[in-house]
């Protein structure tokens, strides 16, 4: 006992001073240090103060990130930026000039330092961008702070000043080694960018894993969202994860900031998600499971994009885009896990996983497979070009988008499964996909990054066989998926199609095919589907539907009305098209469906052992 004090002693007495020198040494390095305050937090305004190294140059160029990582598309986030101002050391003005949309050029004088000044406006709710109000505030640092051109690898160094009702700021941006409250130390810009910042006054449950704190930090919890219950069950995908890969990627504090403002969406960092719903989640099952379908999906990307990445994602270009035909991997993949993982944890059913619960959900195998098989897209565009395109397509839709894209993480995931089970079956059960992703981080996780042929190659390894056919049919062309391979091996089915498809009246459901909205009592098409009755017809989009055979129609009896007809059916639809009507013959279609999953009533014990082994329970 007494010699384990005395080593105890002697090794804090040589660990605090190397302690102590690391902190100075970070303390002394150059770095941009930040001011961010809230001077009136109801008016979405922040006020940010960088003081930058110049170095005695007669200039210095600063500039913001036109996007943030795991959401490729330009946003354009200087267009928020107001009241520049720049000056030296000592108060000084300095002339500022904009060099280009996202660039400030300022003339130094020659000064060490610089203090480049401006306002903020934060009102846009998103897990991308920022938001101010008088209850808390959301920063994303690609949208927040400014950064010297050539200086990504200074520290930057951010103090917050919050406003006198604000209690807490929480971020996985590591502290300053001042201890300060509020005041964090990024390594990095790349840090920076990467960690964002929740203040208020959130409610903040803990758990550990592997003795690192993991907080689920809510915003909005207004006595409806149970965040006991849910820090409860994302420990338990955190678990499982940690079970799946081997050991945590990180090792300092992981936040999951859940902000509960009735809208949705999610993105990832290195140590810590952004994740956006309704307080409501919590209240009844369905859209619980979905909540933690996103925390899992989210959370899975600590490994797949955060430390295995496309090399394409690497260094970050924040300036211009960086496309990648690899995003099926980096996002479909965690898709497919983000679901599997709900069935491995016991946290969903197999019913509910499997999808043969109607109406499926979303996240279930079965409503991805109905929603890739339900969008004309599929057979237009390939997995590797929906990757590449994501940057001009998949963050723009349009009425048009399911008839000329597809999703690369619907499709990504279900193609996730597909191989899955090939790398099973070819391995007589012995190899997963699960071996594949823990193979593919440590090869190319880190620094090196993945082509898409090298993970492919890689694939194969672990699988034993060839998969070129496997990838050139399923991600580098467009066309239909081929699910019989993994039915059989799994012991699925589709399920036989049931008296529902009926419409009671001896006949098959008519189906349009279209989607509409209700626009002041008129009933608008919003989106016209290739292969369907109402596309074969010649029906628009913004065409209102007026009559069927010179029947009045109103927009709350639309789906009643179309209860009175068969599949096969003539009818005259009656529509105004900017205010000229016209008359349009339509052959009516059959209402879709058979899409949905079940385990076969006869499989084998062999197929069940295959499922139970696959799912983890």
């Amino acid at each position: 006992m007494c010699r384990v004090f005395i080593g105890l002693t002697l090794l804090a007495m040589l660990i605090k001073p190397a302690m102590l020198e690391a902190q100075n040494a970070a303390a002394s390095a150059p770095s941009i240090r930040y001011t961010v305050r809230f001077p009136d937090p109801a008016s979405h305004y922040a006020s940010v103060e960088a003081v930058v190294p110049a170095g005695g140059r007669s200039s210095v160029e600063l500039f913001m990130a036109v996007w943030t990582p795991g959401s490729y598309l330009v946003r354009e986030f200087a267009r928020n930026v107001e009241g520049v101002r720049a000056t030296d050391a000592a108060g000084h003005p300095l002339a500022v000039e904009k060099s280009r949309k996202n660039r400030w050029r300022v003339e130094t004088g020659g000064a060490a330092e610089i203090h480049f000044s401006y306002r903020l406006y934060c009102r846009e709710m998103s897990v991308r961008t920022n938001w101010v109000e008088d209850k808390f505030a959301l920063l994303n640092g690609a949208a927040t702070f400014v950064s010297l051109v050539g200086g990504l690898k200074l520290q930057h160094d951010v103090r917050l000043e919050l406003p006198a009702a604000w209690k807490s700021s929480i971020t996985a941006m590591p502290d300053a080694p001042d201890g300060a409250a509020h005041h964090y130390l990024a390594p990095d810009y790349d840090t920076l960018v990467d960690s964002p910042i929740l203040l208020g006054n959130p409610a903040v449950h803990r758990f550990d894993v592997d003795g690192i704190p993991h907080l689920l930090v809510d915003e909005g919890e207004a006595g409806v969202f149970d965040g006991a219950r849910a820090a409860a069950d994302v420990e338990k995908l955190v678990r499982a994860y940690r079970q799946m890969w081997g050991a945590l990627p990180y090792s300092g504090r992981y936040v999951f900031l859940n902000l509960l403002v009735e809208t949705g969406g999610g993105l990832e960092h290195r140590n810590s998600v952004c994740m956006m719903a309704s307080r409501f989640a919590t209240r009844t099952r369905r859209a619980y499971l979905s909540w933690l379908d996103l925390a899992s999906h989210e959370y899975f990307h600590a490994w797949n994009i955060k430390r295995l990445r496309p090399v394409e994602l690497g260094p970050f270009d924040y300036e211009n885009e960086t496309p990648t035909r690899s995003l099926w991997i980096a996002e479909g993949f965690t898709d497919y896990y983000g679901s599997l993982a709900l069935r491995r944890t016991g946290l969903a059913s197999e019913a509910e996983y499997v999808g043969s619960e109607t109406p499926p959900a979303a996240w279930s195998l079965s409503g991805m497979i109905g929603t890739v098989q339900s969008a004309p897209g599929r057979l237009e565009q390939s997995l590797e070009e929906a990757s590449y395109d994501a940057w001009i397509k998949f963050y723009r839709p349009d009425e048009n988008s399911a008839n000329s894209s597809i999703s690369y993480y619907t499709k990504g995931a279900l193609v996730g499964w597909l191989l899955d089970a090939r790398v099973r079956k070819a391995t007589a059960g012995k190899k997963s996909l699960d071996d594949v992703m823990r193979l593919a981080f440590a090869r190319f996780s880190g620094e090196r990054g993945f082509t898409t042929e090298a993970f492919k190659q890689l694939a194969a390894e672990v699988a034993g066989v060839p998969l070129g056919e496997f990838f050139r049919q399923n991600v580098e062309a467009a066309g239909e998926l081929d699910y019989n391979e993994a039915l059989d091996w799994f012991g699925l089915r589709f399920r036989p199609a049931a008296a529902a498809a009926s419409n009671g009246n001896g006949g098959k459901k008519a189906n349009l095919g279209i989607l509409t909205k209700v626009d002041s009592g008129r009933l608008v098409v919003t989106r016209v589907p290739r292969a369907t009755a109402a596309f074969a017809a010649g029906l628009a989009v913004d065409d209102e539907i007026v009559a069927i055979d010179d029947f009045r129609v109103r927009a709350e009896q639309f789906a009643q009305r179309l209860e009175n007809y068969h599949a096969g059916d003539k009818v005259t639809l009656l529509v105004a098209r900017r205010d000229q009507m016209m008359r349009l013959n339509v052959t009516l279609g059959e209402e879709a469906g058979g899409w949905q999953l079940e385990v076969r009533p006869d499989a084998s014990a062999e197929q069940k052992k295959r499922l139970e082994a696959w799912t983890g329970k």
